[in-house]
């Protein structure tokens, strides 16, 4: 079965990359002139998904040129190695910090499964494949990369995670900006628009580094962001300002939670009531439940990050 997938513009598709539920995780296709690049490259249980819709579209394997996982999260960057098998003439360009784990990806592996556990990293993330060295290019900051008639440019974007960079599509006005421009799932949406908060999944959260990197971006004057988790948002000054004030409230909730055992639920319990009211606020009508079922994992990971980042603080 093909990805289920979206025409945007400018040759590009969003793809769901078929994780957790519809509308969680994407990919996106660039096809410019009869090349092809995927920004993300979701799960490996996602990727033959992803090679239907190239079928689909009556384009080969031999046309992708490019993998660029924004970061190497695995729900960004897991499926890279079947990808790469798959697709014998891309090269994979990824950020300096995160090469060395897609050519070996056992420390990813261990590191997703101290924070989800061995069960859901076997189910969710499947096989972990490792890429051959000599296909990987360093997508160093500033460098661009032809697709077609286009060029892509590489931005370094601490603030998530250290190995995050964005990639700059000209052609669109589009930033693609994986999880630096925080989350905004469409069930969220109202007449006042998207609904955004950050993602502090441990264990690189760095507010300051997060900050200056949306200044670095809004510099680029971009008329809209495809976010990994999920969609195109435009409107982006205004939406950097959410984000940053999402940031600043969580690192308040976090100081204010006490010592402990209990530190970890403390923080849960009070970024999930901040969300529910803002929701409500925005003008959300979904049941609690509901909203649980849609951001239970990544509030339950926004905790975590935030208690990572408050032992390395003190």
């Amino acid at each position: 079965m093909a990805a289920p997938a979206q025409p945007l513009m400018h040759g590009i598709t969003r793809l769901d990359t078929l994780q957790s539920r519809a509308g969680m995780a994407a990919c996106y296709a660039i096809v410019r002139n009869g090349e092809v690049a995927f920004i993300e490259a979701g799960t490996s249980p996602g990727v033959r998904a992803l090679l239907a819709w190239l079928a689909q579209e009556g384009l080969s394997v031999a046309q992708v040129r490019y993998v660029m996982p924004t970061h190497v999260h695995l729900d960004h960057a897991g499926g890279v190695g079947l990808l790469m098998r798959a697709c014998p003439q891309a090269r994979l360009v990824v950020h300096p910090r995160g090469a060395r784990h897609m050519i070996d990806p056992a420390a990813l592996i261990a590191g997703a499964t101290a924070v989800y556990g061995p069960e859901r990293v076997k189910t969710a993330y499947g096989e972990i494949a490792p890429v051959p060295a000599d296909r990987v290019d360093i997508g160093e900051d500033g460098s661009l990369w032809p697709l077609g008639d286009s060029t892509l440019e590489i931005i370094d974007a601490p603030g998530h995670a250290r190995h995050h960079f964005c990639v700059y599509d000209a052609t669109s006005g589009g930033l693609f900006t994986g999880d630096v421009f925080g989350l905004s799932y469409r069930e969220f949406d109202t007449a006042k628009g998207p609904f955004l908060m950050p993602t502090t999944t441990p264990v690189q959260f760095e507010p300051d580094a997060w900050c200056h990197t949306l200044d670095r971006l809004l510099a680029k004057q971009p008329e809209r962001a495809f976010l990994t988790h999920f969609g195109v948002v435009e409107g982006l000054p205004a939406l950097a300002d959410t984000l940053r004030q999402g940031i600043s409230d969580y690192l308040q909730l976090a100081r204010a939670a006490p010592d402990g055992d209990g530190r970890h639920e403390a923080i849960r319990n009070s970024i999930a009531a901040l969300t529910h009211r803002q929701l409500r606020a925005h003008g959300v009508t979904l049941g609690d439940d509901q909203i649980e079922a849609i951001l239970g994992l990544d509030i339950d990971l926004n905790a975590q990050g935030l208690g990572v980042w408050l032992e390395k603080t003190g």
